[in-house]
This record gives structure tokens, C-alpha cells and sequence, in this order.
């Protein structure tokens, strides 16, 4: 079973930018696809992005394409969101989630979460 710890949010003002990190531990790091959600005060959790199990695609929700870059260090067994020209609407808790095979954007899909961490986007 895997393992998942994230890291990178924080406070920040439009128009700024923060990488989010989800470090793995437990099973083999390459046989997961890993998709990142929101979920902002009194509203469901979302999809926000994905890279597959192979890294060589990545999908974006409407809302943040262009500004949004999901990728991966296998090295560090890592997977990583840049988030640049945050806007308030990006205010949320933000999850990384993985499964094995092939990836999903539905929250249904998913057994094995980060803990979330925090995005605030504010002037």
C-alpha cells in the first residue's frame, strides 16, 4: 500500500504561484496514475489535473489549462503540481490521489489520499 504526503501550500496573492508536492512511500512509485483535486469550503471535491501511470500525459480541468503543470520525479518518487496566476477562485484544500492502472478524475475511484494541504489565494 502506498503512501502519500503533501506539501507546498500556502498562503499567497493573485496572481501568484506555489508547487504543490506529494511524496509517495510504500509500493513500487511507477505503477500509479496520480490525480489532484480541490476541494474549496462547502463545495464538493473536484478534479483539477492528472498525469498518468507512464508521465507521458497529463489532463487538465477547464479552469486552470494554462495555468496549471502536473509532472513527476521518479527519483524522488514525487509527483508535483505548479500552480501559476492563482486566482481567489483557486482557493481550496487541494488532494493528490493515485490508483493503479489507469487514471480517473471521479473521487470514487480513489482509496489512497494525501492528507491535503492548504491553498489560500487572497490580496
Amino acid at each position: 500500500q502506498v503512501q502519500l504526503v503533501e506539501s507546498g501550500g500556502g498562503l499567497v496573492q493573485p496572481g501568484d504561484s506555489l508547487r504543490l508536492s506529494c511524496a509517495a512511500s510504500g509500493r513500487t512509485f511507477s505503477s500509479y496514475s496520480m490525480t489532484w483535486f480541490r476541494q474549496a469550503q462547502g463545495k464538493e471535491r473536484e478534479f483539477v489535473a492528472v498525469i498518468t501511470r507512464d508521465g507521458d500525459r497529463t489532463y487538465y480541468t477547464d479552469s486552470v489549462k494554462g495555468r496549471f503543470t502536473c509532472s513527476r520525479d521518479s527519483a524522488r518518487s514525487t509527483w508535483f503540481l505548479q500552480m501559476d496566476n492563482l486566482t481567489p477562485d483557486d482557493t481550496a484544500v487541494y488532494y493528490c490521489a493515485v490508483r493503479p492502472g489507469a487514471w480517473s478524475k471521479w473521487v470514487a475511484d480513489f482509496d489512497t489520499w494525501g492528507q491535503g494541504t492548504r491553498v489560500t489565494v487572497s490580496s
